[in-house]
């Protein structure tokens, strides 16, 4: 069983920057594409970003310039580097193994005004 750990969350300026970790257990990592989502209050889970096993990125319109997805194979694990974020980034983001459908619990991101 593939366990996900996400990390970096936390509450920053509207302007500012995040970046987010998800390790993930197993050798399965380096085989899978990996994804982030996210999911802001009163709203349903949404995809932010996608990365493939040979690291091809996939992002979703809103936040396409300001983020980047990037792993690192070695060390099991997946980054999502926000950068200019906006109020409308706040949410909980999720790190997903679309092999196995497995999220991790999640990390809190805040963006004030």
């Amino acid at each position: 069983q593939v366990q996900l750990m996400e990390s970096g969350g936390g509450l920053v300026q509207a302007g500012g920057s995040l970046r987010l970790s998800c390790s993930a257990s197993g050798d399965i990592f380096r085989l899978s594409a990996m994804a982030w989502y996210r999911q802001a209050p009163g709203k349903q889970r949404e995809l932010v970003a996608i990365i493939s096993s040979g690291g091809v990125t996939t992002y979703a319109d809103s936040v396409k310039g300001r983020f980047s997805i990037s792993r690192d194979n070695a060390e099991n694990t997946m980054y999502l580097q926000m950068n200019s974020l906006k109020p409308e980034d706040t949410g909980v983001y999720y790190c997903h193994l679309p092999l196995y459908n497995s999220f991790g619990k999640g990390t809190h991101v805040t963006v004030s005004s």
